[in-house]
């Protein structure tokens, strides 16, 4: 614990360090949640969040705004105030809305969630609201912990946790490979797992769709992005995207996990 603050335990990286995480995970999160980062505008947030009506008056407090960017991953964009608001006052009912039409889905769970621009009472005078943000921010905070110790980790957790929400979505396969795709933890976590080029995104974005499904069908056996809603499908994932960051990493050592690595190598088309 460093200045007040938890900070995780990853006493190795790749998958043995995510098999380690997964055993911890439950004492870990504990005595990082009771000894929180950024707590003083944790209860900023708390005390003042339900007076806020406006998209104007959230970016008009920069500790409210970081709060609310730091549950959606949009954290970077704490002096982008003009364009939070634009996404926010747009809401996402509307097919044109800006949030709508941005390549980065969070922006649009972003703004559905504060509903500024959707509703006449938005939803930050509910009841349960201050609730579900922090628990939000702090599961990407542990996460963003994690990362300080090792990169790959931090996008093994919250690209699990976004792929999870997304499979779990009531809508049709594309759009849930759009939404996949959209999302930039879930899109690491699939390119680096099969193996795709950087120069991936630039490909028409239909191609980038049959890739994904045709590689998937491949490696699990289903292309469809809900058969990520199965633990076992969704470990097999994570696995292989940790194997190959190691590996791409240069620190993958000789043993089990090199050969493994091997293997899936082997049975992977391209």
């Amino acid at each position: 614990m460093a200045g007040g603050v938890f900070q995780p335990v990853v006493p190795v990286g790749g998958y043995a360090g995510w098999r380690f995480l997964e055993r911890t995970m439950v004492r870990q999160r504990a005595a990082f949640d009771a000894a929180p980062a950024g707590a003083r505008d944790a209860d900023h947030f708390r005390a003042r969040i339900g007076r806020i009506g406006s998209a104007a008056e959230l970016v008009a407090d920069r500790r409210l705004l970081r709060v609310a960017l730091e549950a959606f991953g949009l954290e970077a964009d704490i002096d982008a105030r003009a364009f939070i608001r634009q996404v926010l006052e747009g809401g996402t009912l509307k097919p044109q809305a800006l949030a709508n039409r941005l390549a980065d889905r969070r922006y649009a769970d972003f703004s559905r969630a504060f509903g500024f621009g959707d509703y006449t009472v938005p939803r930050t005078r509910l009841s349960d609201f201050p609730d579900r943000i922090l628990a939000a921010r702090a599961e990407r905070l542990f996460e963003a912990a994690v990362g300080a110790r090792d990169p790959a980790l931090r996008l093994a957790l919250g690209g699990r946790r976004e792929l999870a929400a997304i499979a779990a979505r009531d809508v049709t396969d594309t759009a849930g490979w759009l939404n996949a795709l959209g999302n930039p933890p879930v899109r690491r976590l699939f390119e680096t797992a099969f193996g795709l080029p950087a120069g991936f995104a630039a490909v028409d974005l239909d191609a980038q769709v049959a890739t994904m499904r045709e590689k998937a069908r491949a490696a699990f056996g289903d292309d469809r992005i809900a058969a990520f809603a199965e633990p076992a499908r969704m470990e097999a994932l994570v696995r292989r995207f940790l194997f190959r960051a190691e590996a791409a990493a240069g620190t993958l050592a000789p043993g089990p996990a090199a050969n493994a690595l091997f293997l899936l190598r082997a049975a992977s088309p391209g």
